[in-house]
């Protein structure tokens, strides 16, 4: 690994701005960085951030329609409210327990127990019928599109039809399996850098600017119904699929409009499942990189750079 020059540096100091922030959805900028920090950043909130998701399921009794192993892949795919999960242990790494996953410090206990009884009505069992022994760590209460809050639908009973089970919930991480990952959707994009080439702009007909303004599949462009300038309304609105620059250069107008990423700048989208908070989302992702450069920047103070291409890659 080739160390900079002595007296050199390549520190930054990268700078956030929250734009918007609710429970479960949060967007913002991240400046002054590379592309290689955002991406590592949107990894770890993806894959590494550590949730509680159901991962062992004991059967007693099920005459649903279901088999016991499609119920257990349901079960493992409830997002639980996991506020905790930082300071709980892994079940591997538990010593309280012999690594078992069966103690307070690293797993969490649910039982669900329902029949049917009723022979003119199906019963719904969902993830609000399970019952958790931490209050804690419980199923996440979501509305359906009706704004009902029944929870997730696990299995639909017939009369006589039951279904009772225990089921322990341990903490990991998406790397791991899918279930673990707090992260419904993250994404970033360049900010765009719009210029309009206002002399140019002006040699255009009303309908030859509002020919090229539609031309955009997103509505990045308008026109000023008082001025009849064309202006730029929405930047980030801009995919990057150049049809404003073909259209320019079919009407015989290269150099009509400039559009750059700013290569220093971000915009994030975060969108969870419940289990955390985009807020404990990001935060818990940024403390997890520190710690994960804090480790390889030891490695390079020791002067063990053998195994640095191999924590990168193992995590």
């Amino acid at each position: 690994m080739e160390r900079p020059a002595a007296g050199a540096s390549y520190q930054r100091f990268p700078r956030v701005r929250i734009r918007e922030l609710r429970d479960e959805y949060a967007k913002f900028e991240l400046r002054d960085t590379d592309a290689s920090v955002a991406n590592a950043l949107r990894r770890v909130m993806i894959a590494e951030v550590p949730t509680v998701a159901i991962d062992l399921v004991e059967i007693e009794s099920n005459s649903s329609v279901l088999t016991d192993e499609f119920i257990a892949h349901r079960l493992g795919l409830i997002p639980l409210t996991s506020s905790a999960a930082m300071a709980m242990r892994l079940s591997r790494d538990c010593d309280a327990c012999d690594g078992d996953g069966s103690c307070e410090y690293c797993s969490v206990e649910f039982h669900l127990a329902a029949r049917a009884t009723d022979s003119g009505q199906t019963l719904e069992v969902t993830a609000m019928d399970l019952r958790s022994t931490d209050p804690k760590v419980c199923p996440v209460d979501q509305a359906d599109a009706a704004g009902d809050h029944r929870g997730i639908l696990i299995v639909k009973l017939r009369r006589g039809q039951e279904l009772r089970l225990r089921a322990i919930a341990r903490k990991g991480i998406g790397k791991d399996h899918a279930k673990w990952s707090p992260a419904a959707t993250v994404t970033f994009m360049y900010e765009p850098d719009i210029h309009i080439n206002e002399e140019l702009m002006e040699t255009l007909t009303l309908e030859e600017k509002q020919s090229w303004v539609e031309s955009s599949p997103t509505k990045v462009f308008d026109i000023d119904p008082v001025t009849q300038q064309v202006t730029v309304v929405d930047p980030e609105a801009y995919t990057y699929d150049d049809e404003v620059i073909k259209k320019a250069e079919a009407m015989g107008k290269p150099g009509l409009v400039e559009i750059n990423a700013k290569e220093d700048s971000f915009v994030f989208t975060v969108e969870t499942t419940g289990a955390i908070t985009a807020y404990e989302l990001i935060m818990n992702a940024i403390t997890i990189l520190r710690q994960k450069l804090d480790a390889i920047r030891l490695q390079d103070d020791d002067g063990d750079l053998g195994e640095l291409d191999a924590h990168l890659v193992g995590g």
